[in-house]
């Protein structure tokens, strides 16, 4: 086994580097000194002398490049260790050194600046996380808990020193950490019970990846949309009970006097029975409203089958007689839909577009395309254009003198059952308007 020679550090190579450069210099002078007619004591003086300049300035060069050296390491070491306060003197421009001085000083101060950020940054964070009224929970890899705000304290009612490290399994909420990303949950923790929005989304810190979940006390504002709804239901359903009993009410207070005169008129049998005949009218609209709201509000789950597009489209185009709308050909596509759901969808579509163009005499369009992992089926109609676009899927508002203003509600309700979307939009070049639905390829 060879042994090998120890490598000398790097102040060591310097000094042998001006030991060897000064040597040649050393021994020549060495010789003509020994071996030239001079007495003794020049002879040792002058020896002395060369000897001790020589290696005077040998020891002094590896100092010279040595301190520098050192003095950049302290500032590194000290930058590490996060102290940044720390700065080299000397540092002249034009010196090699002494821009490297520089350039070590300003990315202290940058270190410094960034440093200060980072520490404010993440002091409003720690402080809107104890502010918030959301409880955040956070778990590593091995599904522990790290970090939790006082709001998830509030929710297990336990201190964060005790929940801190514990197991998703062990604070039951390892349901969370799995499944969809976006839930909604009625579920009774310590800190109370209610309707609880969670949300799931991955972070990595110091390389290793997280989870955190943030539970959402939903109860206030559920029950304020929910208090909404009933307003609006109430404001139409009053408006379009008052618009049928009204008459009705009207009408029945002068049948009522015509049966109190005596002698009653002679044609008092041919009013009796036109008032009897609007009351059965308004009955017969109110009762029809009221079925449309109600197949609104119970709209099934759809039952998923195998269905091609084009037999689709097809089929229900066919069935608009009043204007034959014109077929663009597409791509073969079979989807997972209700077909019976997306035949309504579709009849509704067309038949608003064939109502559009019957006002204008112009004509419809359907067509169908893929676009990615998605189909689109779009009804164009070259009427007059929606003038308020605002109000399309709000229930019963209608434009229609004999309208219901359910059936743009009723398809897009069909349209998001299957993962979708129906959108209506004016026409980007030329007059009349487009309906568009998207649905996914694959359920």
């Amino acid at each position: 086994m060879k042994l090998r020679p120890p490598r000398l550090v790097h102040e060591q190579r310097i000094l042998v580097m001006a030991l060897v450069a000064g040597s040649p210099a050393v021994l020549t002078c060495m010789l003509i000194l020994w071996l030239g007619d001079y007495t003794a004591r020049v002879q040792w003086t002058l020896t002395a002398l060369i000897l001790g300049v020589w290696l005077g300035f040998c020891f002094a060069l590896r100092e010279r490049v040595a301190s520098p050296l050192r003095t950049l390491a302290n500032l590194l070491e000290a930058m590490r260790e996060g102290d940044y306060s720390i700065r080299a003197r000397h540092s002249k421009s034009g010196d090699a050194m002494g821009e490297v001085m520089q350039q070590v000083n300003a990315m202290s101060a940058t270190l410094r600046e960034q440093r200060l950020g980072a520490l404010e940054a993440t002091t409003l964070l720690r402080k809107v996380m104890e502010e918030i009224n959301v409880a955040v929970f956070a778990f590593d890899a091995d599904r522990r808990l790290r970090l939790v705000n006082r709001a998830g304290e509030r929710l297990l009612n336990q201190p964060a020193v005790r929940l801190l490290d514990q197991s998703a399994e062990a604070l039951e909420l390892d349901s969370y950490l799995e499944g969809e990303a976006q839930r909604t949950a009625q579920r009774t923790f310590p800190g109370g019970t209610a309707r609880w929005g969670v949300s799931r989304s991955l972070f990595r810190e110091g390389g290793l990846p997280h989870q955190l979940v943030v539970v959402t006390d939903l109860t206030r504002p559920l029950r304020e949309e929910e208090l909404k709804a009933w307003q609006r239901l109430v404001r139409v359903l009053g408006h379009e009970l008052n618009n049928s009993l009204t008459p009705i009410k009207s009408i029945a207070g002068s049948l009522e006097s015509i049966l109190a005169r005596q002698p009653r008129p002679e044609d008092w049998e041919v009013d009796m029975r036109r008032g009897l005949a609007v009351i059965a009218a308004r009955s017969e609209a109110l009762s029809r409203f009221m079925s449309a709201y109600a197949m609104l509000a119970k709209l099934p789950r759809p039952t998923l089958l195998p269905v091609e597009v084009g037999e689709l489209v097809r089929r229900v185009a066919g069935l608009e007689t009043r204007i034959a709308p014109q077929l663009l050909p597409g791509p073969h596509l079979v989807i997972q839909a209700d077909p019976d759901q997306l035949e309504q969808l579709l009849i509704n579509v067309i038949r608003n577009a064939a109502d559009a163009s019957l006002e204008t005499g112009g004509g419809v369009r359907v067509g169908w395309e893929r676009q990615d992992s998605r189909l689109t089926v779009w009804v164009r109609d070259e009427g007059h254009g929606l003038p308020n676009t605002a109000n399309l899927f709000v229930p019963f508002f209608t434009t229609k003198p004999s309208g219901t203003g359910i059936g743009l509600v009723l398809s897009r309700q069909i349209a998001e059952a299957h993962g979708g979307v129906l959108t209506l939009q004016n026409a980007p070049e030329g007059r009349g308007c487009e309906a568009r639905l998207v649905l996914p390829l694959s359920q």
